[in-house]
C-alpha cells in the first residue's frame, strides 16, 4: 500500500517551501492542499491544534510540524534518496545551528522590509545584509551550504529567495553587489529541479505583497 502524504501550505510562505522542495528531493509523490492562512481550513485546525500554521505534513494520517521538523522527518522517513541532513554527528548538528540560525535572524529584519516603514524598513535592511553576510563568511568558497551536497541549510534558506526582489526593490538596495556568493549560491540551487518547482515566481511575490499587507491591516 503507498504512503499517503498531504502537504497544507500557503503559495509565497518560505517556510511551505521547505516541505515541498525536501518531497520533490526524495521523489515522493504528494497531494498539495493551499490554505488560506486568513480563512484556516478545518484540516489545518485539526492537525495543527497549537500553532494553526503551516506547513503541516500529514503522512498515513499522522500531522507532523513546523518546517525544519517536517525536513528532518522526510529525511528521516524517505532516507534512500538524496540524504538531506549529514550522517556525521558533528556536520549533523553544524546544520542544524544554520538552519537554527536562518529561523532565529531571518524573518525579523525581512518582515520590517516589507511590512514597515520609512526607518523601519532601512533598519531591517541593515540588520538583513548583516545576516547574510554571516552566513556568505560560512558559505564561503563550498558549492552549498553543506558541501558539495545540497542538504538542509539550503532548504532553510533557499525559500527566502523568491522575496529578494520584492526586498530590493522596497528597500532599494541590491543583495548581488552587498553579498555576491550568496546570489550565486541562489543560482545554482534554483538550477535544482526540487527548487525550480517549489519557488514561486519573485515577480508574483513582489506584487502579491500590497494585497497581504491590507489583508494584515498594514497600511
Amino acid at each position: 500500500m503507498a504512503d499517503e502524504v498531504i502537504l497544507l501550505s500557503y503559495w509565497p510562505s518560505m517556510f511551505g517551501m521547505r516541505a515541498m522542495i525536501a518531497l520533490e528531493e526524495k521523489n515522493i509523490k504528494f497531494d498539495y492542499r493551499e490554505q488560506d492562512l486568513f480563512n484556516k481550513s478545518q484540516i489545518l485546525i485539526e492537525t495543527n491544534p497549537v500553532h494553526k500554521k503551516i506547513p503541516v505534513l500529514i503522512h498515513n494520517g499522522k500531522p507532523i510540524c513546523e518546517s525544519l521538523i517536517v525536513v528532518e522527518y522526510i529525511d528521516e522517513t524517505w532516507p534512500g534518496e538524496n540524504q538531506l541532513l549529514p550522517s556525521d554527528p558533528y556536520q549533523r548538528a553544524q546544520a542544524k545551528f544554520w538552519a537554527d540560525y536562518i529561523d532565529k535572524k531571518v524573518n525579523g529584519p525581512t518582515r520590517l522590509i516589507w511590512a514597515g516603514k520609512g526607518e523601519e524598513i532601512e533598519a531591517g535592511k541593515k540588520e538583513f545584509i548583516e545576516v547574510l553576510k554571516t552566513l556568505e563568511t560560512e558559505l564561503g568558497d563550498k558549492t552549498y551550504f553543506g558541501g558539495e551536497t545540497f542538504g538542509f541549510v539550503d532548504i532553510a534558506f533557499i525559500g527566502f529567495y523568491s522575496w529578494f526582489d520584492a526586498y530590493e526593490k522596497l528597500a532599494s538596495f541590491s543583495i548581488e553587489a552587498e553579498c555576491p556568493k550568496v546570489i550565486a549560491w541562489a543560482k545554482r540551487c534554483l538550477k535544482r529541479e526540487s527548487v525550480a518547482k517549489s519557488l514561486p515566481d519573485s515577480d508574483k511575490v513582489t506584487k502579491y505583497i500590497p494585497e497581504l499587507k491590507k489583508r494584515l491591516g498594514i497600511e
